[in-house]
């Protein structure tokens, strides 16, 4: 009865350690879009950020890389619209990918940069 229990007991674990457990990928990129290579400029905003995120089951579901990093820049431009003069500087995308038992997958895009405001 007592090496039912164990054996019982050994599998419950694994179990519940296959379906706890995941691993994650994290990948990313700095692009630049404005020409800073002259004192004209003065910082408005740094390190302004906007997510998406995506989840797929199976391989199903969810939206392209590109169309993922789309959502996540004009999530940065709705919370920090940009005025006249101003450009989108320094900018990171990263990416976060999460896998858990090859079945549900889950990507999130930080798109991440600073505001700056030309002088001249």
């Amino acid at each position: 009865m007592k090496k039912s229990n164990t054996i019982i007991f050994k599998v419950a674990m694994i179990v519940t350690f296959v379906f706890i457990t995941g691993c994650g990928i994290h990948s990313g990129y700095m692009t630049n879009s404005a020409s800073l290579s002259s004192a004209n400029f003065n910082y408005s905003k740094m390190n302004v950020k906007g997510t998406s995120k995506v989840e797929y089951i199976f391989g199903f579901g969810g939206l392209s890389r590109t169309n993922l990093v789309n959502a996540a820049k004009q999530n940065l431009l709705a919370g920090n619209p940009l005025e006249n003069n101003q450009a989108l500087v320094n900018v990171t995308v990263n990416f976060k990918r999460e896998i858990y038992l090859g079945i549900y997958i889950s990507e999130t895009c930080l798109v991440a940069g600073d505001i700056v405001t030309f002088t001249k």
